[in-house]
């Protein structure tokens, strides 16, 4: 029996479970049992954006003659349980983007020792870097104990690695401050980190909830920690750049109020305040110029042009390492237990009310 995790594309507060008999492969088509993805409010953002970005499209949903309900990617460790492919062998282990699940079927192409390509019809024209899979176990150093590390930042740490190169490459767009929108999430703190080895960074300043500034402040990671019903007193206005993570309207109105033309440039990333979403986000700004819609899997496949794939993979993977490393030793893991544990979960994902140093991983 196969299950897998919905939500409502119109109102992602609702969910269910749907189950349905799993189906036959085709010819060269392997079956993959999810074993453990990671939850987290870049998942969310999935959500968010799942029309804007096309985030539906990967894993159309079962039981869906209306197109309402849609599934949120995660990030995921499979193993082959059932393969028509002799290139892909039954016990291999996998290493990717998958459905919040109990299994899915690919159709492997590009198949090295390393890593292969779902191939799948459906997935022919969505963002090929999201296609990939790692062969995990052809690594001589591959260690399951640090699968829950890598599920839960790997992803995120990447796009903090992109933006803080684009950063990086673009002078900080002359900003005195960098500001960084719901810094306690993992992709800022992630991005905190690299700007903390930087020398010709600006300074960095935190905007958090009230709930999470001693958790922030207490990092070491941010110059400033500011609450957002702080925002307008206490924020400094003067050139800045504003990373923002949230997506929140009322957050982004308070900034541009406060800085005005000192908002040198706005770099939208994330939505983990959803409820609020800024319709301007992904919508048509007044001053384009200086406001973009942050995608990180095309900036990856322009560096890599630029650079070529070994090169963005060394300097990236060191990155996503130390990043790593800055940041996992003060998370709790909080372990649920298959798609009933991820239900449970899910209200307090949406509220935003899953405490900033729990990673919730879903062990299926």
């Amino acid at each position: 029996m196969f299950k897998e995790f919905q939500v409502n594309k119109a109102n992602p507060n609702e969910y269910r479970i749907v189950e349905a008999e799993a189906k036959a492969l085709g010819d060269g088509e392997v079956r993959l049992e999810i074993d453990q993805f990671a939850f987290t409010a870049n998942n969310l953002t999935y959500a968010a954006a799942g029309d804007s970005l096309g985030y539906w499209q990967f894993f159309p949903a079962l039981d869906n003659a209306d197109k309402s309900w849609g599934i949120i990617p995660v990030w995921a460790f499979a193993d082959v349980v059932e393969s028509n492919n002799d290139a892909v062998p039954v016990g291999d282990r996998l290493y990717g983007y998958f459905p919040p699940a109990t299994s899915l079927v690919i159709a492997p192409s590009h198949i090295s020792d390393n890593a292969l390509v779902d191939n799948i019809q459906h997935r022919q024209k969505l963002p090929p870097l999201y296609n990939r899979y790692n062969r995990v176990l052809a690594d001589s150093k591959y260690n399951r104990s640090t699968d829950a590390a890598r599920i839960l930042l790997a992803p995120l740490h990447m796009t903090s690695f992109c933006i803080w190169d684009q950063l990086k490459s673009n002078n900080y767009y002359n900003a005195e401050q960098v500001i960084i929108v719901s810094a306690s999430s993992k992709t800022s703190l992630g991005l905190a980190y690299g700007l903390s080895t930087d020398d010709n960074a600006p300074s960095v300043v935190a905007l958090t909830s009230s709930r999470n500034v001693d958790f922030v402040s207490g990092l070491g990671l941010y110059q400033e920690t500011i609450s957002y019903d702080s925002l307008a007193k206490t924020l400094q206005n003067k050139p800045s750049v504003v990373i923002d993570m949230a997506g929140s309207a009322t957050v982004k109105a308070d900034i541009q109020n406060k800085l005005g033309d000192n908002l040198n440039y706005y770099i939208s990333v994330g939505i983990t305040h959803w409820e609020d979403l800024d319709g301007g986000a992904f919508a048509k700004e007044a001053n384009p110029e200086k406001h973009e819609m942050f995608f990180a899997p095309s900036y990856i496949l322009e560096r890599m042009k630029e650079w070529g794939p070994s090169e963005f993979d060394k300097r990236s993977s060191g990155f996503v390492i130390g990043a790593a490393m800055a940041t996992f030793g003060w998370m709790t893991i909080d372990e649920r237990n298959g798609l009933d544990g991820l239900a449970e979960l899910y209200p307090a994902a949406c509220k935003g009310t899953v405490p900033p140093s729990t990673g919730v991983v879903i062990k299926m």
